[in-house]
């Protein structure tokens, strides 16, 4: 009971909190150098994220699927691991011809992708898999968790998608469906390996080559 309450309480302020930086300070540290923007910005969202998340996997850790102590195991399916790549390689790279004409490297790309790659998978697979899944899952109930921890994913993503104007063209157009399916793969792997590295590594890889590409 305690632990539902903690996730209730949790989730209305995690997203309130998001949705505010999100919306009103979007433009934070515009007039700095941009790469040292993007760092304090991924330091801002590591202690929005991914402290609190850490914090409370702890707290109600004999409830966890994942216990906090395994949670990082050193053993990375890397086999099982490449069809995904794979698929995650090929879909980009279609979705990269289709829409340019081309595959060709994003001449945004730079140091400050590589700095959002590297936080992105750790902060958000935390929340979502790490904390969020993790203490709600159960054999009896897997489809459902997993199906909610999807619909939270998606909603975490309409801030931004309303401060950059594409949140009814990504609703009108089906895009959504897109992070719906990755939230279920990302959630699959972890609850098959019981590793939060390999949903990490698989995000990261994903959020590497969009914004490569």
């Amino acid at each position: 009971m305690r632990k539902k309450l903690a996730l209730t309480i949790y989730v209305v302020v995690f997203y309130a909190i998001w949705t505010v930086r999100t919306i009103l300070f979007s433009d934070l540290f515009s007039d700095i150098n941009p790469i040292t923007a993007q760092i304090l910005k991924e330091i801002i969202k590591t202690l929005i994220w991914f402290v609190p998340a850490w914090i409370l996997i702890g707290k109600y850790n004999d409830s966890m699927f994942v216990k906090k102590e395994n949670i990082f195991g050193l053993k990375i399916p890397w086999l099982k691991l490449l069809p995904v790549i794979a698929v995650f390689s090929v879909f980009i790279l279609i979705n990269s011809y289709r829409t340019n004409g081309k595959i060709a490297i994003n001449e945004s790309f730079g140091v400050h992708s590589i700095i959002i790659v590297l936080f992105v998978g750790v902060t958000e697979e935390t929340v979502f898999r790490g904390w969020l899944l993790n203490s709600t899952y159960t054999e009896k109930n897997q489809y459902l968790s997993i199906g909610i921890n999807a619909v939270m994913f998606l909603l975490i993503h309409f801030p931004i998608w309303s401060v950059k104007g594409v949140l009814l063209a990504n609703i009108v157009s089906g895009g959504f469906i897109q992070i719906i399916l990755l939230s279920v793969i990302f959630s699959y792997s972890f609850i098959k390996t019981k590793n939060l590295l390999v949903p990490i590594i698989l995000h990261m890889y994903w959020d590497l080559l969009a914004f490569m590409l």
